[in-house]
């Protein structure tokens, strides 16, 4: 498995436009992209940092899971992506290893990527995501 970058922080935020008002307008950087992926019932805006981004996640109703996240820890960092070259490959060897993965198979996120994401109780207490860009 090919690790070729993390990707993005993904935090967690009660409002995306009050989240950035505090942390990237802090140090000058406004969204480059900002959309909503239904399946999750989230929206984002993604702030890039140099070769990576942050992610603020906000939640579009009270079941999605960055709802549930939010009730229980508030807002905060909720999970480290990295890009993967080719995320099958990076499954399969995750789940040879023995791994916990969320997803057995990839799904589509944000910016159309695939991603599927490895449980936390596997992985020091982090929720990881693996993103690869569909071709």
């Amino acid at each position: 498995m090919l690790l070729e970058k993390i990707d993005h922080l993904g935090i967690a935020v009660n409002s995306i436009a009050e989240g950035y008002k505090v942390f990237p307008l802090a140090f000058g950087i406004e969204p480059h992209k900002t959309e909503e992926v239904a399946e999750q019932r989230v929206k984002v805006a993604f702030f890039r940092v140099g070769n990576s981004n942050l992610e603020f996640m906000e939640p579009t109703s009270e079941d999605s899971p960055i709802a549930k996240f939010l009730a229980k820890r508030g807002e905060g960092i909720h999970h480290v992506c990295f890009k993967v070259s080719n995320i099958y490959e990076a499954l399969a060897k995750l789940k040879s290893e023995g791994m916990r993965l969320i997803d057995e198979t990839p799904r589509i996120g944000a910016e159309n990527k695939l991603v599927a994401f490895v449980h936390p109780k596997d992985a020091n207490g982090v929720l990881i995501e693996l993103s690869q860009p569909q071709e």
